[in-house]
């Protein structure tokens, strides 16, 4: 039998906020009041708060807006003439409780005594229904040798309590294994213990979004794949200045601290090195010959080029950019271990020299098969379809290796956009002429296997015709992955089960939707990739080149 001490908790309802009238010594990290923004009043939380040029600013984040909105405000702008809310009281963590476990027969002094720990691997089974619930954030705990489990961020938005944010989340077991009870030194020798199997939980599907709440949760998020239970890190620089361009960073990224408190920090465009203050910069402009990124120039048209740089080899310069990209990337963790990625960088160039538009990364062996690891279109250069053609330019080198590639996941909120959008594109530009579609018993024409893909056959059923193909051709010929094209199939709302097959409904309003496009790039232009000017050879890598190498 098992006893236990341990009480489950039922739902409670939040406690009413606290509001009431504050000065200005008394906002603290949690308190959230109206600030002045773009000369409208709105709710922010403080986020931090410090010192700087002899007076208080502080970090707020507006609620229910996105978080690459936070900002230093100083405290003018700050309203207390109406009532601030002030912090929840934080609840008292429940101590850690014992549960023993007697064997039938035995007699009380040779209890085997479990830990917590323990009791929660077998409390998953429903054949003991009586087992005591575990406590989440203890297992957490224990994992993180022993380390304060970190608190949701309160500055995420609405997506905090569209996952599951208002109750526990639930534990699931560790990839290890279950975990072995400990007991006693007495009993370790004589005591036999029972061990339960251990029933697995069912993965749970994932839920596409609709197209409106995608936008409503990229508004108010910030990242649709963003870990709620990280620690939200305050953004150090207030402005940067590339070339002609004065930015303002959206996210945190580990510039030196002594960064933290320059107004503008100067970047060189050319060798990405960062100063404090503009006689240093422009003593290093004077001395700096680098005008273009340091690799080989692969790919070159009338408007832009490429350059692949190798990690390994420009380390300094590679991880100046992976510095700089994190200011705009809010999930991206890397920026020193540079040596097992490639970069191809887009410049534009003129008679100064190239500059930097964007770039991706890519693994020089991925075991996954991912064609980009990060990908970032600086802001200065946004909404002019050049992120279209860094992630054009990824797929037309999967298509040089002879591969299918996928970015790798998760994607940023901007990053997740327009690859649907660049999917979109390329799905409907193929399907709505499907004579480019190899026909059945060409040397080209691949069924799908069953091991592959749960849809053997798709017919596609268009205004002119019909024409049978399969997921596979469509992946070989855009090169990209048999479940990318499955997911934005779906999400089309393409797919469609008739009499025992399935097959792909290109609906009048997309056609529509592309001869739109059509007319829209006959009138301003549009920018593509042209293979015929990619000058690249597949690299070969020895294993030294491929891992790190200090």
């Amino acid at each position: 039998m098992v006893g236990h001490d341990a009480t489950h908790d039922g739902e409670t309802t939040p406690a009413p906020l606290e509001k009431g009238f504050a000065t200005l010594n008394q906002l603290t990290i949690g308190v959230k009041a109206m600030v002045e923004k773009n000369g409208e009043p709105r709710k922010a939380e403080i986020l931090s708060v410090k010192q700087r040029n002899g007076g208080l600013t502080f970090y707020v984040h507006y609620v229910e807006f996105n978080k690459r909105l936070d900002e230093w405000v100083n405290a003018d702008r700050i309203d207390l003439s109406h009532e601030v809310e002030w912090p929840a009281p934080e609840k008292p963590e429940k101590k850690k409780t014992t549960t023993t476990i007697t064997k039938q027969g035995q007699s009380a002094t040779t209890k085997n005594v479990l830990t917590k720990q323990a009791v929660v691997s077998r409390a998953r089974s429903d054949s003991r229904p009586g087992t005591a619930t575990p406590d989440s954030a203890y297992l957490a705990a224990k994992a993180g040798n022993d380390r304060k489990r970190p608190q949701p961020s309160k500055a995420g938005g609405k997506e905090n309590l569209e996952d599951g944010g208002a109750g526990t989340p639930e534990p699931t077991l560790a990839g290890a294994g279950t975990p072995l009870p400990t007991l006693s030194h007495e009993d370790s020798s004589t005591a036999d213990v029972e061990m339960v199997d251990v029933t697995k939980t069912e993965e749970k599907v994932s839920h596409i979004l609709e197209p409106e709440e995608e936008i409503e949760k990229l508004r108010t998020g910030g990242s649709m794949v963003q870990n709620n239970a990280q620690v939200h890190l305050v953004r150090n620089l207030e402005k940067i200045q590339m070339g002609k361009h004065i930015i303002e960073p959206w996210y945190f990224s580990p510039y030196p601290q002594e960064f933290a408190d320059a107004d503008l920090v100067y970047i060189d465009e050319f060798c990405l090195s960062y100063f404090s203050s503009k006689k240093a910069f422009e003593r290093h402009r004077m001395k700096c010959q680098l005008q273009h990124p340091p690799g080989n120039e692969i790919y070159r048209d009338d408007y832009v080029s490429f350059f692949e740089v190798d990690g390994r080899r420009q380390r300094t310069w590679c991880r100046n950019l992976c510095l700089l990209s994190k200011l705009f990337l809010d999930h991206k963790t890397l920026y020193y271990d540079v040596d097992p990625f490639l970069f191809y960088c887009m410049v534009t160039r003129d008679e100064h020299g190239c500059h930097l538009i964007g770039y991706f990364s890519k693994e020089k062996e991925s075991a996954e098969g991912y064609n980009v690891a990060c990908i970032l279109t600086l802001p200065q250069y946004q909404r002019q379809g050049l992120g279209r053609l860094l992630i054009a330019f990824s797929y037309e080198l999967s298509k040089r290796e002879g591969k299918l590639g996928s970015p790798e996941k998760p994607l940023s909120d901007l990053g997740l956009l327009g690859y649907r959008q660049y999917w979109k594109e390329v799905l409907i530009e193929l399907l709505s002429d499907p004579s480019r579609l190899p026909p059945p018993g060409s040397a080209s024409h691949t069924p799908t296997s069953s091991d592959l893909h749960p849809h053997l056959s798709l017919g596609l059923n268009t205004p002119g015709g019909q024409y049978t193909s399969s997921i596979s051709e469509i992946a070989n010929l855009t090169a990209m992955t048999e479940k990318d094209v499955h997911e934005q199939l779906e999400v089309l709302r393409l797919l469609r089960y008739h009499k025992g097959q399935w097959i792909i409904v290109v609906r009048d309003e997309l056609l529509e939707w592309q001869e739109k496009k059509l007319e829209k790039e006959k009138k301003r232009g549009v920018r593509r990739i042209d293979p015929s000017k990619l000058n690249w050879k597949i690299p070969v890598f020895t294993n030294s080149m491929r891992t790190w190498n200090w």
